[in-house]
């Protein structure tokens, strides 16, 4: 098999907010065909689309209820035969969005598992006897409340790691995976060109379900005694049958687990999402709280996985994705139009330059930034909402205090329509949206971008361009450089007698480094400002890519 993915870049779409071609205020598939020249102008090679499956949508698509059937609100069949074809056309490879873990508790093997305790689809799910009338452990759902559901018709309780309309399957059972596996062969034998996989180290579960310290379930589901078993099993029946590429999402992996899972000679995945960087703004609150990303901290994390999967494993290199706040807003500035320009160029090269497969989430090419919603009534994110539930209903947090960690953190920031022009919605829909619009899309926009040199969107081509141009992005080993400077993130590529150097100024301020003239010396492959007169001083989100022929 080739490893393309090596060299490709990924744009992630989520089809409810991307382009609607109905005027329903609902994004949709023929939105994304009249959308794909967009796409193929930035210059990357494929597009991983959110799931388009029919579902009933309490989780926006992540609860399905048929895999072999289009979300009717997103299209046909035969619209997304058109997507696949109009996309290879161009270039562009589609990546799917495979939910394995759980499904919609309206799937047609739901339905009949909660039937009886003799039910032939019974073991398709998890289904526990409670401790008196307690649930059969203490497990929390990632949404809030009890990981179990008791269900009339039998007394017994499902586990649901997530909404109670997402139950957990029962990996456990042959049979299920055989019915994976078909799924996956529907799609592939379609033309899809691989999948992200959605939690997929939660499909193993400890068998005797122990309580978690807190009610925490990540002992009992993260990385389980068989997942690698099954993902080897998925490997062999259906993937190495293939030419695609494949992620896993992964929480709660360290470099050794993303290792094992994505090392070829282990015939697993090619490469998993890591959540570590995401998370050290966490606090008290988990991810509700209102630190600010320590610059230290993203340098030693990001740093880590560089240098301990060089070699082993493979890198997914992100800032954004549908579960993620905007990363201007929440890492540099979008208080400023100068500085979140500058800041949106800054965290792109600080990424792109490293080793791994870059992934650019809808709008992030744009600098689209957190969305400053008035009131609860305007999310629709059911985390967001179940979280008010918790802490506002619950006496933690006053209503204002709130809807300011929800404005930073909460997962509908990202939601938000793609903002295409200054017309009404942005754009978007000639319809109501689903869910607001930014109020700032006159400023930030597709169709202001697209020709102007100068714009986000130009400096992600060149990013783009550089990756399939220089093999030492994606070939070359990494070393931190400046590891204790608290306002810049330096590090240095080298291979085959080059070293690439990629120097990011963190912050607002103006900032001084004596050594900057030598480790910038070199021809500059991109910067995302002219250069200074002072050769020492960076200004305020300055980000300087150089290559030269001696190593460092």
């Amino acid at each position: 098999m080739s490893m393309w993915w090596k060299k490709s870049v990924v744009y992630q779409v989520y089809p409810r907010s991307f382009c609607d071609a109905d005027g329903d205020g609902i994004g949709d598939l023929r939105g994304i065909i009249s959308r794909l020249d967009y796409i193929r102008r930035l210059g990357v090679d494929v597009i991983w689309l959110n799931p388009v499956y029919a579902s009933p949508n309490d989780d926006n698509g992540y609860d399905i209820s048929d895999y072999r059937a289009i979300m009717p609100e997103f299209g046909t069949m035969e619209d997304f035969d058109e997507l696949l074809a109009e996309a290879h056309r161009r270039g562009l490879r589609i990546v799917m969005d495979l939910v394995v873990n759980h499904t919609s508790d309206e799937h047609p093997w739901f339905r009949e598992s909660r039937k009886s305790r003799d039910n032939p689809y019974r073991d398709y799910y998890i289904w526990r006897e409670g401790r008196g009338d307690a649930p059969p452990n203490n497990w929390i759902s990632a949404f809030s409340g009890p990981a179990w559901e008791r269900t009339e018709e039998t007394g017994e309780y499902y586990l649901h790691l997530f909404s109670r309309k997402q139950p957990d399957l029962n990996w456990e059972n042959p049979a299920v995976r055989r019915e994976v596996w078909d799924i996956m062969r529907f799609w592939l034998e379609r033309g899809v060109d691989g999948f992200r996989m959605d939690v997929i180290n939660f499909i193993s579960k400890v068998p005797d379900l122990p309580d978690g310290p807190g009610g925490d379930y990540g002992p009992g589901c993260i990385n389980g005694p068989r997942v690698h078993e099954f993902l080897q099993e998925m490997h062999r029946e259906v993937l190495s049958h293939y030419d695609v590429l494949t992620v896993g999402e992964t929480p709660g992996v360290t470099t050794e687990d993303a290792v094992a899972f994505s090392a070829p000679e282990r015939g697993e995945l090619n490469m998993v999402f890591h959540f570590e960087h995401m998370g050290l703004d966490g606090g008290d609150l988990g991810k509700w709280s209102l630190n600010p990303v320590p610059l230290p901290a993203l340098k030693a994390t990001l740093s880590r996985w560089q240098t301990e999967l060089h070699g082993r494993g493979w890198n997914s290199l992100y800032w954004n994705n549908h579960d993620q706040p905007r990363v201007v807003s929440r890492m540099g500035c979008d208080a400023d139009e100068a500085l979140r320009s500058a800041s949106a160029k800054m965290l792109a090269m600080l990424l792109h330059g490293m080793q791994g497969t870059p992934y650019v989430y809808q709008g992030e090419e744009l600098g689209m930034t957190n969305m400053a919603f008035a009131s609860i009534e305007d999310f629709r994110d059911i985390e967001s909402l179940n979280a008010w539930h918790d802490l506002v209903d619950g006496g933690v947090l006053r209503p204002e205090d709130m809807l300011s960690r929800l404005r930073r953190h909460s997962r509908d920031n990202a939601r938000t329509p793609m903002q295409w022009s200054d017309a009404a919605h942005a754009g978007f829909t000639q319809g109501t949206p689903w869910l607001q619009v930014n109020p700032n899309y006159p400023l930030i926009n597709a169709e202001r971008q697209t020709d102007d040199p100068d714009s986000v969107f130009s400096f992600y081509r060149r990013l783009i361009a550089l990756r399939k141009e220089l093999d030492i992005l994606a070939e070359g080993d990494y070393r931190l450089l400046l590891p204790d400077h608290p306002a810049l993130f330096a590090y240095a590529r080298r291979w085959q007698g080059q070293t690439l150097t990629v120097v990011c100024n963190f912050t607002g301020e103006m900032v001084r480094e004596p050594s900057l003239p030598e480790l910038c010396r070199g021809e500059e492959l991109l910067s995302n400002m002219p250069r200074g007169t002072d050769p020492e001083l960076l200004r305020p989100y300055e980000a300087r890519m150089t290559l030269r022929r001696d190593p460092l």
